[in-house]
Order: structure tokens, then C-alpha cells, then sequence
């Protein structure tokens, strides 16, 4: 080989590295966010999820630029949505992720994040007067994955503030149980009564779920003429 031919291939090389080096800013993968989907949340439950973003140049920096999150969570810079959610529903947002490379690179995801109500009441058959019988029923459902222990108690509250006990049940309640109904009922003296009716939800010694219903009006029940 000729000494031009050696000068030819050395410079070829040397053209090759300053290529390469002036690439070596551009990502080696592209940037992607690695979430296909959120873990369910239930309102007054601490809610803690992190994304995760690859590829591109590291730090990134997050925002969401469409939609919204249930009350209570917030969505930090970092990646991370926490936070107590106070409503209940389906929440459709948009994140965006930017990485530190130059040309900066970013992408975008559509979530949705369910936020559940743990114990849900609902009214079975809704309090009336029968007699001198105040009574009623509610729903009860577990929409957790979690077995809990159920405290469920109604009672009427006269003009007085004296309260006279309609129901009370306490017993364990498997996960994702639908609309297990509980009645109550009391005969009661002549009066205006406000009905009340909690439940508690306990699995173990932290996580606790309360619901409450109250009807609109009160019960009214009448002497004997």
C-alpha cells in the first residue's frame, strides 16, 4: 500500500471519529415513558405512584398539560403523583416527560387514574315511617382487594338529642363485595327524628374507611289520635 493510501485511510478514520463525537450528544434510545397504566386509588387513602422515563438524557422533567387529577393529589416535577384523594371518579390527564439533552427530546401519555369510594353506602330502602316503625336499609360494598372488619350503626336523633339505636351490626366483610344489604328498624315514641347511619371499615391496624348516609328529611312519627 502506497503512502497516499495510508494518508487516505488515516483521514477517513479520523472524519469517522469527529462524526461520532459530534454524535455522541444524541441519545442512545429514544425517550419513552415506562407506564402502561395507574393502580386504582380510594378517597382518604394516602395514594403514592412513581413514573418512570427511559432513554434520552437524564434528569427529566415532568408536567401534566391536559386534564386534571382528583382533589387532594398533586403531580410533582419528579414524576410523582401523591397525595389524599377527597373525591371519588375517573380522571383522564396527559403527562409530559422533557429530557436534559441538547436538542431536548419529550413525550406525552394519556393516563387514567380511578379513585374509589373503599366503603360505599347506599341507600336500599330509604327510611320511612310505618307505624310507629322508623325504618330502612342500606347497601354496603367492599370495593377494595382487602378483606375488612364492618361496624355499621343507625340511629334516631330526637329534638332532644337523645338517640335512640335503629341497627347495629359488626362483622368481617370479603374484598369486592357489592351491595350486601343491611337492614334497621325501631318502634319509637311519638317525635321529629333525624336518622344517622355510619359504617366503619378496618383492615388492620392502620387503613380505616367511614362512609355515612343521612336522608333529607326527618322522620316524623305520630301519636295515637
Amino acid at each position: 500500500m502506497g503512502r497516499k493510501a495510508i494518508w487516505i485511510g488515516l483521514l477517513g478514520l479520523a472524519l469517522g471519529g469527529i462524526c461520532a463525537a459530534q454524535q455522541g450528544g444524541a441519545p442512545v434510545d429514544p425517550l419513552t415513558i415506562r407506564v402502561d397504566g395507574l393502580p386504582k386509588g380510594f378517597a382518604g387513602q394516602r395514594y403514592e405512584v412513581h413514573l418512570l422515563a427511559h432513554g434520552g438524557g437524564a434528569p427529566y422533567t415532568w408536567e401534566i398539560t391536559d386534564g386534571k387529577l382528583p382533589a387532594g393529589v398533586d403531580f410533582h416535577s419528579d414524576g410523582v403523583l401523591h397525595g389524599v384523594p377527597t373525591e371519588v371518579g375517573t380522571f383522564d390527564f396527559t403527562v409530559t416527560v422533557r429530557d436534559s439533552s441538547s436538542p431536548g427530546y419529550e413525550q406525552h401519555k394519556k393516563l387514567t387514574l380511578t379513585i374509589l369510594a373503599g366503603l360505599l353506602l347506599e341507600w336500599g330502602k330509604y327510611p320511612a315511617v310505618n307505624g310507629k316503625r322508623v325504618e330502612g336499609s342500606v347497601l354496603a360494598s367492599n370495593q377494595t382487594d382487602k378483606d375488612f372488619d364492618l361496624t355499621f350503626i343507625a340511629v334516631a336523633v330526637d329534638d332532644n338529642g337523645r338517640a335512640t339505636a335503629l341497627g347495629y351490626q359488626r362483622f368481617p366483610m370479603k374484598p369486592n363485595t357489592m351491595s350486601m344489604e343491611i337492614p334497621f328498624g325501631e318502634n319509637l315514641p311519638p317525635g321529629s327524628y333525624q336518622v344517622n347511619v355510619d359504617a366503619v371499615g378496618e383492615s388492620g391496624t392502620s387503613t380505616i374507611f367511614r362512609a355515612r348516609l343521612v336522608p333529607k328529611e326527618r322522620s316524623e312519627v305520630v301519636g295515637e289520635p
